[in-house]
């Protein structure tokens, strides 16, 4: 059966937004064209491909099971297009390309040191790197656009339908700078209320683990905190203040062994959460997936084994 040629790139690009936005003016925003226009878009593919793509209520628009299918393909489709335009306007023919949903949790260390051993074995790899909540970067997985997402995600609502692979596990920690006036003695059920606190974004599945710990050790959240993903701002503000940081232990694991950070003692432990990457298993993986995959595996078990970092 021969492709419709009145299918077009914009039906595409038009269905795996609103797709990802799971609402139709959140996509005509995102797109920039009005919500009549999304509307007669999706309307002509629909007739086209003679299927109902969208449930679409009060709530937004979800896909159907003819969409869920579609989707499989499209977003692969559409990605390979940009991809091979990209690399037509780079002249970087040999090249290979791999798309990485990376969470804060380990850009510090296991992503800087995959990537060395990446650019060591692969001199033409692109690898290109989205950071940002574990909800969004498993939505660009789903529908294609991205290869893998990694770091820590199990408890995320999104990872379902999608294949996660343990790379090791990771706890959090209560730390401060170096000097601070609560090191040295027993940290009391108040003792945060003095002074600010940074967490994760709330909403966010780390979030649940650093609101956890909290709760365990019997601390109460203070009114004034720093909420946010960037474990660069993280760390700059605690080593310039008398903040406080629930911190993934990677983030810190530097600072620690150089003295400038410091841990805070609780009477409990984090018991870590599960540091992996997650695929899609619908899709086919790109070379420089594979070989992205391969690394991450191996600084996985050096991590396992106590060897790295």
């Amino acid at each position: 059966m021969n492709i419709d040629s009145r299918i077009k790139f914009r039906h595409l690009v038009c269905f795996l937004e609103v797709a990802r936005q799971g609402s139709l003016a959140r996509a005509a925003d995102v797109l920039a064209v009005s919500q009549p226009a999304i509307s007669k878009t999706l309307k002509e593919l629909e007739d086209l491909l003679d299927a109902s793509l969208f449930e679409r209520g009060k709530s937004g628009a979800s896909l159907t099971e003819a969409g869920v299918a579609f989707l499989r393909y499209a977003g692969p489709c559409v990605q390979a297009l940009r991809d091979g335009v990209n690399s037509l306007r780079g002249g970087e023919y040999a090249s290979s390309t791999v798309r990485l949903g990376v969470l804060s949790t380990v850009e510090s260390l296991l992503m800087p040191e995959t990537v060395r051993r990446l650019h060591q074995r692969h001199p033409a790899l692109v690898v290109s790197v989205v950071t940002g909540p574990s909800a969004h970067l498993l939505s660009q997985l789903r529908v294609g656009e991205l290869d893998l997402v990694v770091g820590r995600m199990t408890e995320s609502p999104q990872i379902q339908g999608l294949a996660f692979e343990h790379l090791y596990s990771e706890s959090m920690t209560l730390v401060a700078r170096a000097g601070h006036p609560l090191l040295g003695r027993p940290l009391p059920p108040s003792a945060l209320d003095d002074w600010p606190l940074v967490l994760p974004l709330a909403g966010t599945t780390i979030r649940k683990s650093a609101d956890s710990l909290l709760v365990q050790s019997g601390l109460g959240q203070p009114r004034q905190r720093l909420e946010t993903l960037s474990t660069v701002l993280s760390r700059r503000y605690v080593l310039t203040s008398d903040a406080l940081w629930i911190a993934p232990l990677d983030s810190v694991r530097l600072d620690l062994r150089s003295g400038e950070i410091v841990e805070l003692p609780l009477d409990v432990q984090e018991p870590g959460g599960s540091v992996g990457v997650c695929s899609n298993s619908t899709l086919p993986l790109s070379l420089g997936a594979h070989w992205c995959l391969e690394v991450l595996r191996e600084v996985g078990e050096a991590y396992r084994e106590g060897t790295y970092p």
